[in-house]
């Protein structure tokens, strides 16, 4: 019989070492995952006129479009003296900035397997190239926008929220680049998933809006909390002491298992591949 004790202490070492290793790899191979990190760019824009800066314009038309929809077709205006462009612009670039990394993570692998399955190669880091990747192009974005919104004494506000979501999206990196591998069907349900958070979370809409008989979802919706956080340090927008708890705890129930569940598959990857 496992006794609690022996239990804590396992779930306290995997979680000491899911929070310190991903920042051990990521300095120690910096430069591999800016490399790669270039690659990926330069992969996904050559041979196109604008080059990388698709990777600006794809998320500013998305936006676009949705604001087109929502206020200019369905005029959503919002109570108090702030405006819909306002809170949308900062809730839709730090959402695009979660959506993006997290989708990239599913199939990290797949991806550059071209790279490490014939030669020795550091697999922890890999899970990391879309978050620094993405980390850069939104710190840039979502500093200027917040500096046009709110003002230039935001923009330290902007890249320390940037900072703060990279450092709480490492175990799910872990966790979907792992579940990516084995379990190929997540990847056609994923998109589904990835919407619908987005559509469960105050970003197309304040959180007041949501009717009574869900305002629970706001419970359970940890980046609903972290929209709160990044609204409150930009905008000035209220935020309980629930929003920091909440994703704090969910991220420390996931450290420590995504990590093991890494270094359990580590040795399989390359034989899926």
């Amino acid at each position: 019989m496992i006794k609690p004790w022996s239990l804590a202490r396992s779930w306290a070492y995997a979680s000491y070492h899911g929070a310190v290793e991903p920042l051990r790899h990521a300095w120690r191979h910096r430069r591999l995952i800016l490399m790669l990190a270039r690659r990926d760019i330069a992969g996904r824009t050559s041979g196109t006129v604008l080059g990388a800066g698709w990777l600006l314009l794809a998320p500013g038309l998305q936006i676009f479009g949705f604001w087109f929809l929502l206020d200019v077709v369905m005029k959503i205006r919002y109570n108090g003296g702030l405006t819909f462009l306002d809170y949308f612009l900062i809730g839709m670039l730090n959402w695009f900035f979660i959506s993006e990394v997290l989708s990239r993570s599913l199939s990290v692998y797949h991806e550059f397997a071209s790279i490490y399955q014939r030669t020795p190669f550091p697999l922890a880091i890999l899970p990391l190239v879309p978050l620094s990747m993405a980390g850069l192009i939104y710190a840039l974005v979502t500093g200027l926008v917040s500096g046009l919104v709110a003002g230039w004494a935001a923009v330290p506000l902007a890249l320390l929220n940037i900072a703060v979501l990279a450092l709480w999206l490492i175990p799910l990196c872990y966790l979907l680049s792992v579940i990516g591998v084995f379990v190929k069907d997540l990847g056609q349900i994923f998109p589904f998933f990835i919407s619908l958070v987005m559509y469960l979370t105050p970003i197309l809409y304040t959180p007041d809006k949501l009717p009574d008989t869900l305002q629970w979802l706001l419970v359970i919706n940890p980046v609903a909390d972290l929209m709160a956080l990044i609204h409150a340090t930009i905008q000035d927008l209220p935020w309980t002491a629930a929003n920091v708890w909440r994703p704090l705890l969910c991220w420390l129930l996931l450290i420590g298992p995504a990590w093991a569940l890494f270094r359990r598959a580590e040795g399989h990857i390359r034989e899926m591949l």
